[in-house]
């Protein structure tokens, strides 16, 4: 099945055909209604919870799609707005809208870190020695004052 929502399989995993109509389905016809595709992929009500989770990061990735097909149109909208001199009804919530999609697909700013750490051995600092002080001791006399 050809559809430029499925995940791409970098990780070289194969997936069944009923696995690709789901991730399909769930992008076009089922609308983002993980349910509906289960159903239309022909899932029976049992295995929901073994398909959701099995291809979690495939319908992560077929959602990150579905927002950057729509990034293109918020950003328009946004720049509508601006130009705009006429009332634009519910203006507060198309600007949210736009802003929050554009916000996650990462065009206005982007809150994720990533950190790759494969050294397995540490590294120790250590503070420069300091020098010694050159110096000559003197003797003491020790006074025991204590009776035995």
């Amino acid at each position: 099945m050809n559809n430029n929502f499925l995940p791409a399989l970098d990780n070289k995993r194969k997936l069944t055909e009923q696995q690709q109509t789901f991730l399909s389905t769930l992008a076009t016809s089922a609308k983002g209604d993980i349910n509906k595709a289960l159903d239309i992929a022909g899932y029976k009500e049992t295995s929901y919870y073994n398909v959701i989770n099995n291809l979690k990061e495939e319908i992560v990735d077929v959602a990150t799609k579905i927002l950057a097909k729509s990034a293109p149109q918020a950003s328009q909208k946004l720049v509508e707005i601006l130009n705009s001199d006429d009332p634009i009804p519910q203006v507060n919530a198309k600007l949210q809208a736009a802003q929050t999609l554009l916000d996650r697909v990462g065009v206005a700013k982007r809150d994720k870190i990533d950190v790759m750490h494969t050294a397995s051995g540490g590294i120790f600092l250590i503070p420069e020695k300091e020098k010694l002080i050159d110096g000559k001791a003197e003797e003491v006399e020790i006074i025991n004052d204590k009776k035995e």
